[in-house]
């Protein structure tokens, strides 16, 4: 089961919405308004062509992902603050899978880590899937406190309506999971404080375990330091979640792949494990 990493494009931030510091909402107001920027940072999705089926995490930006969003008020500030570049529609997921070799329209599942805009910019590819997001994520979506969240319900689909996962399944570390396949090689985990209901995907392989962070941190050095991001809205939960992680990593090597690290294909392809004793 070779697991392929694809970005659709880039995104810079600012640098202190990669790091924050301080108690929300200060610290997304400074992350906000800091006019310092990273350089551009991938946007991973990953594709794990299982013998249950294809399944996708995550689904990128769209090449139209610049385009201005004038409700919440304050979203002309996040775009300014978070910058996207795509060249066009051939930079999408769906272009991307096809040069691999693979037919978005055959995929079973799409994994959501959250719905945050560059990581469900993709839906559209996926005609036959079944799209999977946390039950916590889909409620904090819902409304005008979902718009005011940052939630751009207007960019998905008309008929978009998610399967909602609970974790009802037991797990000693992250209090819950929900198994995606027969075999148990890949199930989903609630890792909350970036946003209320973010989940990551663990996929065994051998002795190995494939973390599919999404943003739970925006690098592994953020993990290993417990560094909030600038945007997580519970620095609580995300403290937790680091921990967790952590403690996961101390029961088997664990390759973990943030959303916007570089470095994170990389670990996939050599299967570079967290340092032991994390």
């Amino acid at each position: 089961m070779h697991i392929h990493a694809l970005t659709t494009g880039t995104v810079t931030v600012t640098t202190r919405w990669q790091s924050g510091s301080g108690s929300y909402p200060g610290r997304l107001l400074r992350a906000l308004a800091d006019p310092h920027h990273t350089e551009p940072l991938p946007i991973w999705c990953f594709v794990i062509p299982h013998p249950d089926g294809l399944i996708v995490v995550d689904s990128g930006i769209p090449h139209n992902a610049n385009q201005p969003v004038w409700f919440p008020p304050h979203m002309r500030l996040v775009q300014r603050a978070a910058r996207f570049q795509i060249t066009g529609p051939q930079d999408e997921i769906g272009p991307q899978m096809r040069a691999l070799g693979f037919d978005p329209t055959d995929v079973r599942q799409v994994v959501l880590t959250h719905l945050h805009q560059d990581h469900d910019g993709g839906l559209h590819h996926f005609p036959n899937a079944e799209f999977l997001v946390a039950r916590a994520e889909w409620r904090a979506a819902q409304g005008i406190s979902g718009s005011m969240a940052g939630y751009l319900r207007q960019r998905w689909p008309a008929d978009f309506q998610p399967k909602t996962i609970d974790f009802a399944e037991p797990d000693a570390i992250f209090g819950g999971r929900a198994t995606l396949t027969r075999d148990g090689s890949v199930y989903l985990v609630p890792t909350p404080g970036h946003t209320p209901g973010h989940l990551s995907v663990i996929v065994q392989q051998g002795d190995h375990a494939l973390f599919i962070a999404g943003d739970t941190s925006y690098t592994q050095a953020a993990l290993l330091g417990d560094q909030l991001d600038g945007v997580s809205r519970s620095g609580q939960l995300a403290h937790q979640t680091h921990g967790r992680i952590r403690a996961f990593a101390r029961q088997q090597p664990t390759v973990y792949m943030p959303a916007h690290e570089w470095a994170s294909r990389d670990r996939l392809a050599a299967r570079e494990a967290l340092p032991a004793g994390v």
